[in-house]
């Protein structure tokens, strides 16, 4: 091979190069798509989960919507008030502090508490038991399954299964809630990080009825609505319901309800609750101590009015 023709092939391959790196260039400008430096700032502050609670399709969607104005600074669950902080700088306005939720389980019907019509064997999964005789072998049909479709959603760890019931650490959960679109009983929902006291049951049948399938069941009999001063308290459709805005976690619900079923967030009730001390009854006194009693009060009462 001549050396011409080794010097004709260098000079077509980096003439090509040259011309195909030029368009590539002039391509890139032309059809570039414009970056809003607000929106990448925003996306770097999001903790970047994708989690979806926020109900953008992941971070990205959530960052293009707030740099857009249309979410609010504080609408990643996950990240709280601290990223909300750090969005509201960015976007140069002021992040209102926003309430700290939880996914909290509504159902106290454990292994020892709910009753079962029969033993259940099959594929441990809460989203099968619509095709199993009565919802699954629990006679609350309101109830917890307890097989654990709500711990395999949490991407954050913060669901397990205690006793057949599901337990959610408040500590661990993000909001993602991702937990609530996957249970298929519908009976967990937001309350607020420091709400003290919630109703652990989900049934709305007649008290009668819930007797005879769970030990902790509401019956709606609206004992606790009369002991509440602040109408934080409501049953609607024989379920009590707590109004969190309006409760000040006083406790005389809690400490009225016949069917101890009104607890704190991990199902625990105070010893003076479980286990309520009666009043002394009143020593009888006896006829002649109280006729000396009542003839020294006569006799207080003489010296006084003679003295008046």
């Amino acid at each position: 091979m001549s050396l011409t023709a080794v010097l004709l092939a260098v000079v077509v391959v980096g003439g090509t190069g040259i011309f195909i790196g030029l368009f590539l260039g002039f391509a890139g400008r032309k059809f570039a798509v414009e970056v809003d430096e607000k929106e990448a700032a925003v996306l770097e502050a999001l903790p970047g989960n994708n989690c979806g609670g926020c109900g953008f399709p992941g971070c990205s969607g959530l960052a293009a919507a707030i740099a857009k104005g249309e979410a609010p600074v504080n609408a990643c669950p996950v990240g709280g008030n601290p990223v909300a902080a750090r969005i509201s700088a960015i976007m140069g306005v002021e992040a209102k502090e926003g309430k700290r939720m939880v996914a909290f389980v509504k159902c106290v019907g454990n292994k020892e508490m709910a009753n079962e019509e029969y033993s259940y064997y099959g594929t441990q999964d809460c989203t099968m038991m619509k095709y199993v005789q009565d919802n699954g072998p629990k006679a609350c049909n309101y109830g917890c399954l307890g097989y654990g479709s709500c711990v395999d959603a949490c991407p954050f760890d913060a669901i397990r299964i205690w006793n057949g019931v599901a337990d959610v650490d408040p500590d661990a959960c993000k909001a993602c809630q991702k937990c609530i679109a996957v249970c298929p009983q519908h009976i967990i929902e937001m309350v607020p990080y420091d709400q003290k006291w919630v109703v652990h049951c989900n049934n709305h049948e007649q008290g009668k009825q819930v007797m005879s399938e769970c030990q902790g069941g509401c019956i709606g009999c609206k004992i606790c609505e009369k002991a509440c001063k602040f109408d934080a308290i409501h049953v609607e459709g024989y379920n009590a319901h707590i109004d969190y805005d309006k409760c000040v976690n006083c406790g005389a619900c809690a400490r009225k309800c016949p069917r101890k079923v009104i607890r704190f967030q991990d199902a625990t009730l105070p010893p003076e609750i479980l286990n309520p001390k009666k009043p002394a009854a009143k020593k009888a006194e006896k006829p002649a101590e109280k006729a000396a009693d009542q003839a020294e009060a006569q006799k207080e009462g003489e010296e006084q009015a003679q003295k008046d």
